[in-house]
């Protein structure tokens, strides 16, 4: 490895460190700048309605010194810090006195298992769509060039309407929410995962209908470029096939769809909330929206940086992948 390389290297790193601890402080602030008080809003519900003013307090004080409210500012940061490093973030304060892990761990799977299918199947589809569009131009580029863009063109939470408003409320073939049946009971058997596979379908293709048209549209672009460039006209005239250029055009082409490909999934977990809460699906996203409805601050803050690390990861390693893939990356270390 050349000494431009572990100079590039370190810098990468250097940066990312810094990202991440300004994320961890900002992921730690932002939540408790929300409007409300969540620990008033625990004892309005658990209080009787005649309790005495001396009671309500002592409610309020219990629970402040439960979630560590009764500490300063600072010494929340360091135990954020703590519970971060270990992994349990925490006491929920809405779920009180579940642990904040233990409602990441159980939303965490559903929505993996839901956005990174779609996010894939998205991507390639319209990675697909947009270099058969570019290369072959016809019906493709004129009609269904135009009807993916008008999908991506439609918000999130409008696709997802719409595809519950036709198919589970119109016709009925769907069923309205929920990762599954009420009162079944999650298991390894064919009941179970077939209900999941009904319930799996609208959350999923809402996902990748609106995600089709960007990536088509970047990758369109992106080859007609290629197409035209110097190298494509001078091995054409060389007389080298076709199918061998194409093969290096889509190959140049698909680069800063990669970049896409992995901020999407960096994003995976921010994405799935728009289609979670529509769907009342039981992911982590619908776990952030109940949080901020709630003012769960542990788990706004745990949720917020799992996104957080997650995209960091993804560029960081972009970066990384970039350095021994892309010749003008490696070019410009010995600059």
């Amino acid at each position: 490895m050349t000494k431009g390389m572990l100079k590039y290297f370190r810098k990468k790193i250097f940066w990312f460190v810094v990202t991440f601890i300004a994320a961890v402080i900002l992921n730690f602030v932002l939540p408790r700048l929300m409007p409300g008080d969540p620990v008033n809003a625990i004892v309005g519900k658990n209080i009787s309605p005649g309790a005495s003013p001396e009671q309500v307090q002592q409610q309020i004080a219990y629970y402040e010194h439960q979630f560590g409210l009764d500490k300063s500012v600072p010494a929340q940061f360091v135990d954020f810090v703590k519970n971060a490093a270990t992994g349990t973030f925490g006491v929920s304060y809405s779920q009180y006195p579940r642990l904040v892990s233990d409602i990441i761990g159980s939303g965490i799977w559903w929505t993996i298992a839901l956005q990174l299918p779609a996010i894939l199947v998205g991507w390639l589809l319209g990675n697909l769509l947009g270099a058969v569009a570019a290369y072959r131009r016809g019906i493709w580029d004129k009609v269904f060039m135009p009807v993916s863009l008008f999908f991506s063109a439609i918000p999130a939470f409008g696709a997802a309407v719409i595809l519950l408003v036709v198919f589970a409320v119109n016709l009925g073939i769907a069923p309205v929410n929920g990762a599954y049946d009420p009162g079944m009971i999650p298991g390894f058997n064919w009941p179970f995962i077939r209900s999941v596979i009904a319930h799996y379908q609208l959350p999923f293709w809402s996902i990748v209908l609106i995600s089709i048209g960007g990536q088509a549209v970047g990758m369109r672009s992106m080859s007609i470029y290629e197409l035209n460039a110097d190298y494509v006209k001078y091995a054409r005239f060389l007389g080298i096939k076709d199918r061998k250029i194409v093969g290096y055009v889509f190959r140049n082409a698909m680069l800063p769809q990669v970049t896409g490909l992995a901020m999407s999934i960096g994003t995976m977990v921010g994405g799935a909330l728009v289609a979670e809460t529509i769907f009342s699906y039981p992911g982590l996203g619908m776990a952030m929206y109940n949080a901020i409805t709630s003012s769960d601050y542990p788990v706004i803050s745990a949720t917020t940086l799992i996104i957080t690390i997650m995209v960091l990861l993804a560029s960081f390693l972009l970066d990384i992948i970039y350095a021994f893939i892309d010749p003008r990356v490696k070019a410009a270390q010995f600059d």
